[in-house]
């Protein structure tokens, strides 16, 4: 009996996962929406301000890999942000070649304002829990998310070819 038990929580877990990612992808749909931008922009967006935040500011080639983008899609993409003064593109590397991405602080304070809410309320979620329990659940988030990008890797490994 402890084997279904375990199979049902596990499968409930799951469950809640996915419900996690589309609540977060209709998340992303409402801030594209609210800046009455495409959803795909509003996406990379978030990912420029949070690659940022993360200390790691993204290239062009980064970003696209991050949203599924070819690098010629990307740069269609990013010439429209930066055209609507969302985006810069900088050379602050040693490498003059290696272009950076960053926002500018007109769609970062807009993002704040949109998402700043949400962390606050999440905040409060996230403080019934103790630090222990916490950092249990950080640690299996942490193996699930590990776990499926090793299962991508493997469905999807890098193409090797040589270039033409």
């Amino acid at each position: 009996m402890g084997d279904d038990v375990t199979d049902q929580r596990a499968h409930e877990v799951i469950e809640g996962l996915r419900g996690l990612a589309a609540a977060q992808s209709e998340l992303g749909r409402v801030f594209a929406r609210s800046m009455r931008m495409h959803g795909t922009d509003a996406v990379a967006i978030v990912e420029i301000i949070n690659a940022e935040g993360r200390g790691q500011p993204l290239t062009p080639a980064r970003l696209a890999e991050r949203i599924g983008l070819t690098t010629g899609a990307t740069s269609i993409l990013l010439n429209r942000l930066e055209q609507a003064g969302h985006v810069v593109r900088t050379r602050e590397h040693s490498d003059r070649r290696i272009v950076t991405l960053r926002s500018t602080p007109g769609i970062h304070a807009a993002a704040t304002e949109f998402y700043e809410p949400l962390s606050r309320l999440l905040g409060a979620t996230l403080g019934d829990y103790s630090p222990a329990e916490l950092a249990r659940t950080e640690s299996i988030v942490s193996r699930i998310r590990s776990t499926m990008h090793t299962y991508i890797s493997d469905l999807d490994p890098p193409d090797r070819s040589p270039a033409r």
